[in-house]
Formats: C-alpha cells, structure tokens, sequence
C-alpha cells in the first residue's frame, strides 16, 4: 500500500496581519509546519497553532527561515554556516518550548522559503540546517526536497529524512522547483494539481514545465497554507487519495 503525510506551511500570520486560514486547513492534513517567527508567526500565534494541532491529532514540527518578516523569508540572504546554524536552531527551540507546554513534543522540521530553496543547491547551507536539527534533536525527521542536498545532509549525520514532494509548484527539468518568480510556478487549478500529485505518489515522477517526466521520491506532500485555495486543494488531495488506495498518515507513522 502507498502511504504519505500531507504536510502544510502554517502559523504564518503575526501582530496585525493574517495569513491564510490554519484552522481549516488542518482539518485535511497530517503535519502541520508551523512558523518560527522569523519569516512569519509570533508567540501567539505559535501557541494557537500548536493547540489546533494538537486537537485534531495533527503532527506538529518547526519551520525555520530566514530572519525576514517584511520579505516573508522569500528573498536571498548570506549567512555563515555559523549564523545558519545558530539561526535554525534559535527557531526549533522556541516552537519545541510551546509544544512541550501544550503537553506534546516537535516531531519533524522543514525549512522555508528561500531559506529552503538556497539549502535544496548549496551544501554547506544544507549542513548546517541539519546540523542544527541533529544537535537539537536526532529523533527529529528532517524535511527536505527530494534528491537535493537537503536530503544528502540528513543522510549524512543519520537523520531520518523525508523526500518532500509539492502540490502546488510546478518544477524544472532538474527536480527543483520552478522559481517563484517565473510564470507557472504556482499551481492554481486543483485538477492539475491533483494529477501532478498522483503521478507522484503512484508512479514515482513529475511531469516538468518542459514536458520530461523527472523520478521523485514521495514521503511527504507539501500544500502551502499561503495560496488562497489552500482548504480546496488540501480536502480534493486527500479525498483523491483515498480513492486510490493511499494510506495519508503523520510522518511518524509513515513506512519511509
């Protein structure tokens, strides 16, 4: 039998502003990653994500970016290997503090934005991301973009790691994802989305802006709670699923 998690950026919203609409979202996920505060979220916010999480049974895990609320952590920064590290490991720590006070504990984390995207090419940035999830926790999985160096870091110092796949990105010839900045590189029409994401739960591939079906591993499937049609696409995907004969489960009780 198939089996994924279906995973969602989430907690995102801080102060004044709001961004997307968690509660309903989590209705239709397994994990939920949830902002840090550097690129989004706020203690409140922290707190209110980790307790709907909690009450609808969904995993919860940290989603680090970079130290950037007024770009949302989508543009590039420099970092050190020092500073990346120190960066990543500030973040789990104080989501890990509201989970452990809501009575649960972290069970994976993944990366944002740019943060992600610059660590999916470049080595040293992947290592230092994971080796703040090692040192923080080995016990953690370790989510990262299928074949990228996100995946080769936490293999490298025996983290559990699972090869994410998106439902609403399209992608390169390479595997990557289509920079958000290029035209296609969101998916908006849930009926391509769901397609793409058959193809790569059943098949092991994913049909690229040019037409080439790329191999990809599928452990975990990403929706972003950020689009508009986040609820829609999270409900269709996993009723979809369902229909095919996939188990959609946490992380933690996934076979990977």
């Amino acid at each position: 039998m198939h089996q994924i998690d279906l995973n969602c950026d989430m907690g995102e919203s801080f102060g004044a502003w709001h961004m997307g609409n968690d509660e309903a979202v989590l209705e239709h996920v397994t994990s939920a990653n949830v902002a840090c505060g550097f690129h989004g979220g706020d203690p409140r916010t922290m707190r209110n994500t980790v307790a709907m999480a909690i009450a609808r049974g969904v995993a919860i895990g940290a989603h680090p970016g970079f130290p950037d609320l007024q770009g949302f952590g989508r543009r590039p920064m420099t970092l050190s290997k020092s500073e990346a590290y120190e960066t990543v490991l500030y973040q789990i720590g104080a989501l890990a503090g509201f989970a452990q006070a809501a009575g649960t504990k972290l069970v994976h984390v993944k990366a944002h934005g740019m943060l992600y995207n610059m660590a999916v090419r470049d080595p040293g940035l992947a290592e230092a991301i994971a080796q703040a999830v090692h040192d923080f926790d080995r016990n953690l999985v370790f989510f990262g973009l299928a074949g990228s160096e996100l995946i080769r870091a936490g293999e490298k110092l025996g983290l559990r790691t699972a090869s994410e796949v998106f439902a609403d990105r399209s992608y390169q010839d390479d595997g990557s994802l289509t920079p958000r900045a290029q035209p296609g590189a969101m998916i908006e029409d849930v009926e391509v989305s769901v397609t793409q994401v058959k193809r790569m739960v059943l098949e092991g591939v994913v049909r690229s802006v040019s037409g080439k079906d790329v191999p990809v591993r599928a452990d975990t499937l990403c929706v972003h709670g950020d689009q508009p049609g986040a609820v829609a696409f999270a409900r269709r995907i996993r009723a979809e699923l369902a229909a095919e004969g996939v188990k959609v489960a946490a992380i933690a009780t996934a076979a990977l």
